[in-house]
């Protein structure tokens, strides 16, 4: 279990969230808060983290990029702590829950109404998750998107913003 966590780098989940608790502290001020969808914007950009973490570890072990020259701490494959195999098997076990807390986050947040809204942002959700997974394989993966005078700018280093764009974005719409 030890290895496991390690391997989800718990020093980076606390960033990871900074955007969402911003967001929240704005809804709050607008009297727009909900706490459900705090709590799965919350659990679903730290998903996204640890997923981008698990892929991170994953491809670098594979690729060799992760080598006894590497400056930092060391990652689970590279040192033999965690299977190439278990990796691989965690980043899509990561990615399905994740995608889970994706989607109940766009429903308690749209409910039934603005179809429109939730497809756009189930979207942007499946967006993230394959950004998160290929985060270690493709560099320069760039995109804007700016919606609610929101311009979120995502990165293979940044790839939890989308979930902090997300929340926010959504926070505008649950008092629709």
């Amino acid at each position: 279990m030890k290895n496991w966590i390690q391997a989800a780098r718990l020093r980076t989940l606390p960033l990871s969230v900074s955007g969402i608790i911003v967001g929240y502290f704005y809804a709050i001020s607008q009297s727009k808060f909900n706490w459900y969808v705090f709590l799965f914007a919350i659990l679903t950009t730290l998903g996204l983290q640890i997923l981008s973490n698990f892929a991170n570890d994953y491809g670098d072990g594979i690729k060799g990029t992760d080598n006894d020259n590497r400056v930092g701490p060391a990652r689970a494959v590279q040192k033999g702590l965690i299977s190439s195999t278990a990796m691989k098997n965690a980043v899509f076990l990561t990615a399905f829950i994740t995608f889970v807390l994706a989607v109940l986050l766009i429903y308690v947040s749209f409910k039934d109404e603005y179809l429109y809204y939730s497809l756009f942002f189930l979207f942007l959700g499946i967006f993230a998750i394959i950004s998160a997974i290929s985060e270690s394989k493709f560099a320069d993966v760039i995109a804007t998107f700016k919606i609610n005078s929101s311009v979120i700018l995502i990165d293979n280093f940044s790839n939890s913003a989308i979930t902090k764009f997300l929340a926010l974005s959504i926070s505008n719409f649950t008092s629709m």
